[in-house]
């Protein structure tokens, strides 16, 4: 496997924006189409550009590395590794389930609560449940980037995602609420199809001895392993040798039948030549994912109910309950209550809290408070040293680097685009070669613009109010909606400028065109469902 392959790809992609500034003439929309002539990008730019996007866009980069050093702090946890065995025991034959369910979880948070960044904070989770039931990274980013695209393709009612959207199109925030909803649920059927279809065809042979896995882990004891089963060969070849063919073929069938009976047990680790690869693998690549295995009982209870409590609160704090959503006031209003309250004529829980948003407006930036009194708390309950505390921390902060980075360089072509307005010049070559809507090049331009702009609000921000001044019947709009969104979300999928993907990518160490390869399938089915469906809403 190739190093450092997601950086290769994102500064290769910079270097293609900043020639196509030099080639492409700029322009901006403000009430009519302006030219700017070629406002080129120069070599001590990129580093300007790269503090610019840091200050404007650095709290999702410290984000994800509080997030890396949360995980770091839990892996020093042992009864963490219990945690994660308990669930991966509890869904033993029945590891698709987990698969679909996490899919099917993580697309509604996206499409409903608009949480593509913040649900980062399960990531970690999630992979290490999905390497310790036996699948690879591949699987493991089908079950993350792609319900994370899918959320984005099937957007429902996160209005921060598409507030920008409505607005300029002058829609309801519930436009075509049924039609996105079944988008979303075509989008997950999909994704969860195709992964299943990705284990069955290159999964099939990989067994794994679930006790053998949390006790192997060094290279030493997978020797040891090795050659005892060498043994067993040995032993049962000079035993077949001296049987008749009919007892061998007997002997053969008992052996294989007490070959998997062994599998299933918890006290046996009789295992295949390939089963020893898999657990070889999962020992020598997936340490980073999964925390050092345990031994003993550990009473996982609090643990359990610190991500339960994280995820509703994560859910809770992320859904627009406002006017731009279910307009509820609830939280609203006992949010006001605490903060104005009282007591001796001090307003206690005002100091105390200080600046707090209500639920249904909270950024990611609101997390990290819970985010860091769960770990500590975890850590007080099971008596870790505070060393070990910042020891995991600091280690778990350096994983979450490189995805950190990622992150500041997807801004950073957010910057240059921004700055260097030569999108604008494609958006007009494609929409003056029709008049008035047409899908086709509706359907070009909402893809170019999740290509050139990797955040979503950006993305609208780009072109609709230039291609709302040539598209001037009304009529469409709600069509013209969906496909900007959808082909959004679809672009977010493979594009090296999605900021989801290729930091997932970067996380799971997964080669961009390995991921292209495995991926391509999917997303032909999600863009020509999407073209039958944009038809349909254009014929009706």
């Amino acid at each position: 496997m190739k190093k450092h392959n997601i950086s290769k790809v994102v500064l290769i992609t910079i270097l293609v924006f900043l020639l196509l500034s030099w080639i492409l003439p700029a322009a901006y929309f403000s009430g009519e189409y302006v030219e700017q002539g070629r406002v080129q990008m120069g070599l001590f730019d990129l580093f300007n550009y790269s503090l610019t996007s840091l200050s404007y866009f650095g709290y999702i980069a410290l984000f994800i590395v509080l997030v890396g050093g949360f995980y770091g702090i839990l892996y020093k946890i042992p009864a963490y590794r219990s945690f994660l065995d308990k669930i991966v025991r509890l869904f033993e034959g029945r590891e698709k389930i987990f698969v679909s369910l996490a899919i099917i979880l993580i697309a509604l948070a996206v499409s409903i609560c608009g949480l593509q960044f913040g649900i980062a904070l399960f990531i970690p989770f999630v992979v290490s449940i999905i390497l310790l039931m036996g699948y690879d990274k591949i699987v493991a980013g089908f079950v993350t980037a792609g319900s994370i695209s899918v959320g984005l393709i099937g957007g429902t009612f996160a209005y921060s995602n598409y507030g920008i959207l409505v607005s300029y199109l002058n829609l309801a925030t519930d436009y075509q609420i049924g039609v996105r909803f079944v988008i979303l649920l075509v989008g997950i059927v999909l994704v969860i199809f195709n992964t299943l279809m990705y284990i069955k065809n290159n999964m099939k042979n990989i067994k794994i001895e679930k006790k053998t896995v949390k006790k192997i882990e060094d290279e030493e004891d997978i020797e040891k392993l090795v050659s005892a089963k060498k043994e067993e060969v040995k032993v049962s070849s000079k035993k077949s040798t001296s049987s008749s063919k009919s007892k061998k073929s007997s002997s053969s069938k008992k052996t294989t039948t007490k070959s998997s009976k062994s599998r299933k047990s918890d006290n046996k680790a009789a295992l295949k030549d390939e089963d020893i690869i898999v657990v070889k693998e999962n020992v020598s690549d997936y340490t980073d994912y999964i925390p050092k295995s345990v031994s003993g009982g550990h009473r996982t209870g609090s643990i359990t109910f610190v991500f339960l409590a994280l995820f509703i609160l994560l859910i809770l704090a992320f859904i627009t309950w406002g006017e731009n959503g279910f307009n509820v006031k609830l939280f609203d209003d006992i949010t006001s209550n605490v903060l104005e309250f009282e007591l001796f004529g001090f307003p206690i829980f005002g100091k105390l809290l200080g600046t707090i948003n209500s639920f249904g407006n909270w950024t990611i930036t609101d997390m990290f408070l819970p985010m860091a009194l769960s770990v500590l708390l975890l850590a007080f309950i099971y008596n870790i040293k505070f060393d070990d505390i910042l020891d995991g921390f600091v280690s778990g902060a350096k994983k979450a680097l490189g995805p950190a980075v990622i992150v500041i360089l997807m801004y950073t072509i957010l910057v240059l685009v921004t700055y260097h307005p030569f999108q604008m010049s494609i958006y007009k070559a494609v929409l003056s070669s029709t008049k008035n809507f047409n899908i086709v090049t509706t359907v070009v331009t909402a893809i170019l613009s999740g290509l050139f702009n990797s955040d979503i609000v950006y993305s609208f921000q780009a072109v609709l109010p230039y291609y709302t001044s040539l598209v001037t019947n009304a009529d469409y709009y709600p069509t013209v909606g969906i496909i900007f969104q959808s082909m959004y979300g679809l672009t977010m999928l493979v594009a090296p400028t999605s900021l989801t993907l290729m930091a997932v990518l970067t996380y799971l160490d997964i080669p961009y065109t390995k991921w292209l390869k495995n991926v391509w399938k999917l997303l032909l089915e999600l863009f020509i469902i999407l073209l039958v469906i944009f038809i349909i809403l254009t014929l009706v």
